[in-house]
């Protein structure tokens, strides 16, 4: 099988393993104990704390642990629109943002607050001036903008976004799960997300950065850890898993994003000349370097993943988190792009040549197959 849905989850690091298996003897007590093993276990969190903020370009006590990315994009935009309550209820997205980030703002909105959703164009970016424009609004407490999107790798604008949210002293909140380890933390951010098993750390643990100056206020009942920002024991083990990860895959990054980055240009270059009526989507040039998703017309998006996975290739379609409905992604919408028979294929660290030109072999047969069945061919 050759795993192609890196942009879900990266199989696990062989560093974070070893650190993992480790910190499962060393580091098991609470680290907020005074004991021998609770000092241990502390100096292990602490550690990770470190190497953790250093990769994002952020301070260790601007850093908190979550059980997941999720969390922390939650805890993330509530925390920091209730924190920011004097200022106005007014919160800026863009329409490609995760899930996690929509699902928060409309919570904001049921509650009262007020959202504008900036519209993209057909690669996925967002509309600035239009950002710019929403961002200068009267009341604005919030502005999110992802760093890379998670379904078509388009990378956006965050260092002017944040630019202009500094102007009008704005916060600007960035999820970075599908950047972070792999490409640098663009600067201005006031608050940043990420999650440990986008990068090769374990799943259940997420990161919420809080910039020094910034005001926030978690809407959950209050806990002792981590800054007082994310309720519930923290685990440690996985923690200092993440890290290792993290630190590992920065060491190789440069090298292995130029080789992934070039067997999604094959990819991007060879599907639309060995299937027909395919459009390949999101920009070509400034994307994540293992991301590349193209849609199929007249074939069905599951039935099409179906088949690749008896072909031997674990692919996705559209965004992880609503693969299992039936409303077409929210992404491909916003930039108004085909959404049927959508692949999204996400190289892992060591995907080889080998398994993407077998993967193009396979691929034009079972197109084929599918619309000849639907009486399309």
């Amino acid at each position: 099988m050759a795993y192609f849905d890196a942009a879900s989850t990266e199989p696990l690091h062989p560093r974070a393993r070893e650190a993992l298996l480790a910190a499962l003897d060393a580091g098991w007590a609470d680290p907020a104990r005074l004991y021998g093993q609770a000092r241990r276990a502390h100096l292990l969190l602490e550690q990770a704390r470190t190497e953790v903020a250093e990769a994002l370009g952020a301070r260790p006590d601007e850093v908190s642990f979550t059980s997941s990315g999720t969390q922390a994009a939650h805890l993330g935009v509530l925390g920091t629109l209730h924190g920011r309550r004097r200022a106005g209820r007014h919160l800026v997205t863009s329409a490609v943002e995760h899930s996690s980030v929509l699902h928060a703002a409309a919570v904001h909105e049921a509650e009262g607050g007020t959202v504008t959703t900036v519209g993209v164009d057909l690669a996925g970016r967002v509309d600035l001036a239009a950002f710019g424009a929403a961002v200068a609004a009267e009341g604005t407490a919030l502005a999110c903008l992802q760093t890379a999107n998670h379904e078509v790798g388009t990378l956006q604008p965050v260092e002017r976004a944040a630019a202009i949210c500094r102007q009008h002293g704005v916060p600007l909140l960035v999820d970075a799960a599908q950047s972070a380890g792999r490409l640098p933390i663009p600067p201005g951010w006031s608050v940043l997300t990420a999650s440990a098993h986008k990068w090769g750390g374990p799943a259940g643990v997420g990161v919420l950065a809080v910039r020094k100056g910034t005001r926030f206020r978690s809407f959950l009942p209050e806990d002792e850890r981590e800054r007082r920002r994310v309720p519930g024991f923290e685990n440690v083990p996985a923690i200092v898993a993440a890290a290792a990860a993290l630190v590992a895959v920065r060491e190789a990054a440069e090298e292995e994003n130029a080789r992934l980055s070039a067997l999604v240009d094959v990819i991007r270059d060879r599907v639309p000349r060995l299937v027909p009526d395919v459009e390949v989507i999101g920009d070509p040039v400034d994307r994540a370097p293992h991301i590349v998703t193209f849609s199929c017309l007249y074939v069905d998006g599951e039935a099409l993943l179906t088949e690749l996975d008896k072909a031997g290739f674990a692919v996705s379609s559209g965004s992880s988190c609503t693969a299992s409905t039936l409303r077409p992604s929210h992404v491909l919408e916003a930039m108004g792009v085909l959404t049927h028979g959508n692949v999204r294929v996400s190289l892992p660290r060591g995907a080889s040549a080998a398994e993407v030109d077998r993967f193009l072999a396979v691929l034009p047969d079972v197109v084929r197959r599918i619309r000849q069945d639907a009486g399309v061919a």
